[in-house]
């Protein structure tokens, strides 16, 4: 046990890591007196902590720290990003399968906004992969009300300043035309707070849906609405070996000592059903921006006609197998209500 600022790590983020709770729940629990190291029960989260040294929670020893894992939601129109929500809406938490334990969402999408959304267990990894420096591009299918050209799309490319906060450039593509509405697919390298929709709005467009569709190298293909799939170790280990210390990382297959790897996220002797595709999503390819592409490609939404105000089907052929693992049935059915954002 060593003050703050040495060796070590502070208790906080050692309780997170280990499944506990979040660190800034961790921090209230520790100035609540629930919180012991050594025997010596602690009031401040001001304190680093080592291997050796042995933490207690109510009286309780801390459960050891559960390797790095990454999961692939698919959120719906109408629950919340956040962990407890002040309006009393539903949260994407509210609706995930209770046995993902304790996750946190990397970034987040607003009430009205669906797709794909990260999840991990590792608070770390969460800020991590939320980094620009990550540079990684986040993909999205949008559909706006009005008629957008190259000439008003030029700005996007450019990067803008809305409300005094600068915009990098983004990565811009008019998929198709439908009526009064129109498909654009838009690449971030960061992830600001409804940065698409008041980029847009500055220029003159609306917004009337919008689906994240990838994020770097992981994509929503045919994940269903309120679905959730885990990433397997050995795809974590490939595109994040680098950014995970290795004691956090799953055990590699075979390794002398390994653990199993986590049970499947789907009901127990439940046999996975096929998602249908995600809306919006379509051919792989399809519109600009192919040097943008990455190791694993990026899904591409489609263009199929359809009337409109209809919701567009999805074409996209499911993403590769290496890149993800077993799905989950999502918990409880329709998502909550829809609601002002």
């Amino acid at each position: 046990m060593t003050e703050a600022g040495r060796e070590g790590e502070r208790i906080a983020k050692v309780l997170a890591r280990a499944g506990v709770a979040s660190r800034r729940d961790a921090e209230a629990m520790v100035r609540a007196g629930r919180v012991s190291v050594n025997g010596s029960r602690m009031d401040s989260p001001a304190l680093n902590v080592g291997p050796r040294d042995r933490i207690a929670v109510d009286g309780a020893p801390l459960p050891e720290a559960a390797p790095a894992r990454l999961w692939l939601y698919h959120k719906p129109v109408g629950l919340v990003s956040t962990t407890r929500d002040e309006k009393g809406r539903a949260t994407v938490f509210d609706a995930l399968p209770p046995e993902l334990g304790r996750v946190m969402s990397v970034g987040r999408l607003d009430l009205n906004s669906e797709g794909l959304l990260l999840l991990t267990n590792d608070g770390a990894l969460k800020r991590r992969l939320e980094l620009p420096s990550t540079g990684w591009l986040r993909k999205y299918r949008v559909r706006v009300k009005g008629t957008p050209t190259e000439a008003i799309l030029a700005p996007l490319r450019a990067g803008l300043v809305v409300e005094g906060e600068r915009f990098l450039p983004m990565v811009v593509g008019i998929d198709r035309q439908q009526g009064a509405n129109a498909w654009l697919t838009i690449g971030l390298r960061e992830g600001r707070n409804r940065e698409i929709r008041r980029a847009l709005a500055e220029i003159g467009l609306t917004v009337n849906r919008l689906i994240r569709v990838s994020y770097g190298p992981f994509q929503l293909g045919t994940l269903a609405p309120g679905a959730v799939e885990e990433v397997r170790p050995r795809v974590l280990r490939e595109q994040l070996g680098e950014t995970v210390a290795e004691e956090q990382m799953p055990p590699r297959k075979g390794r002398a000592g390994a653990k199993p790897g986590p049970a499947r996220a789907h009901k127990a002797g439940e046999t996975p059903k096929a998602k249908r595709r995600a809306p919006g999503a379509g051919k792989a390819g399809d519109g600009p921006d192919r040097q943008d592409r990455t190791r694993q490609r990026d899904a591409r939404p489609g263009t199929a006609r359809h009337k409109p105000g209809e919701t567009p089907q999805a074409t996209t052929k499911a993403p590769a197998r290496s890149g993800t693992g077993a799905r989950a049935k999502p918990k409880g059915g329709k998502p909550g209500p829809k609601g002002r954002d």
